[in-house]
């Protein structure tokens, strides 16, 4: 007569790795995509900040500021240092997207021109743009321009 053995077969263990190794075969790429439209999320919130603080800084120093580190956080709020946005995103990156201000050639500046634009295909596929109008606009395939359709068309 054989002895009873306690636990799990060879064949038991590796036909559970398997399952595990089915499951997160289907639910990587869904993390993938969650985190894309994530970081896509965060950029347009973060165009919607930067759009209102650039206002706010026009409404006190009767101009858009030159940068976006103008609008960010040291000490006493001044026209170099308003203290209008968070530290991070006066960096010019957030969430895997990059931020690049134009202010307009005139001083002072009645213009700008935000683009953001993802670091890696990885972090987002949507490139956007907004100005003083304060419309968002995006481009699902190269930088968004200001010809571009706005958000939601």
């Amino acid at each position: 007569m054989r002895n009873k053995q306690k636990g799990f077969s060879l064949i038991e263990l590796l036909i559970v790795v398997a399952i595990i190794l089915i499951i997160a075969a289907i639910a990587i790429p869904n993390l993938l995509r969650s985190k894309q439209a994530a970081n896509q999320a965060s950029a347009v919130a973060s165009l919607r900040t930067l759009n209102t603080s650039s206002v706010l800084y026009d409404t006190n120093y009767g101009m858009f500021p030159a940068t976006i580190a103008a609008m960010g956080t040291s000490g006493t709020p001044t026209s170099a240092s308003a203290d209008l946005i968070d530290s991070v995103l006066s960096g010019g990156t957030k969430s895997g997207y990059t931020f690049t201000w134009s202010a307009g050639g005139d001083t002072p500046s009645v213009t700008y021109a935000i683009k953001a634009d993802p670091q890696t295909t990885s972090s987002g596929q949507i490139h956007y743009y907004t100005d003083q109008s304060l419309v968002i606009r995006s481009n699902g395939t190269a930088a968004a321009t200001v010809n571009d359709l706005p958000i939601g068309n």
